[in-house]
């Protein structure tokens, strides 16, 4: 089977089990105060592309493009399935994001992530993504990695 991307609704089961097991995970790594997990209704909105990866009919990842209205975006709730590490989700969710983003004629993808997460930071790197600032309205935090990427 191949992993397929698609734009859903994040109100499925599958998506909510996966939500669940990210909100678990990060909150296995880091204090409340640094967890900036969006929840469900959130991920409702207009301004939200979410982005579903199935391997056959299973969803094994997501990710959103939370558009902040100043032509950027960012990159939250991204998550790849445990049992599905090694089929290339993130990087597959990671082209169709940056892909959207590039339709969208954003001039920047933004995201936080957290220093305890270096398969994240790595896939990020290699997207091209470089440490800034907090930005929008984050705060600064040592458990959180703030990273940019200008979009052509």
């Amino acid at each position: 089977m191949s992993v397929t991307i698609t734009l859903e609704s994040p109100r499925q089961d599958g998506v909510v089990r996966l939500l669940e097991l990210s909100d678990a995970y990060a909150q296995s790594l880091y204090p409340p105060e640094s967890n900036h997990l969006v929840d469900l209704s959130t991920l409702e909105k207009p301004t939200v592309s979410f982005f579903v990866a199935r391997n056959g009919d299973e969803v094994v990842g997501c990710c959103a493009l939370v558009e902040a209205g100043d032509g950027t975006a960012e990159i939250k709730r991204m998550f790849v399935d445990p049992e599905a590490r090694g089929l290339k989700v993130a990087s597959k969710l990671m082209n169709a994001l940056e892909g959207l983003a590039g339709e969208k004629q954003l001039t920047a993808v933004q995201l936080e992530t957290g220093i305890y997460q270096p398969e994240a930071i790595g896939l990020y790197r290699k997207y091209g993504y470089i440490e800034i600032e907090p930005f929008g309205s984050y705060l600064p935090d040592p458990l959180s990695l703030f990273m940019e990427k200008r979009i052509a």
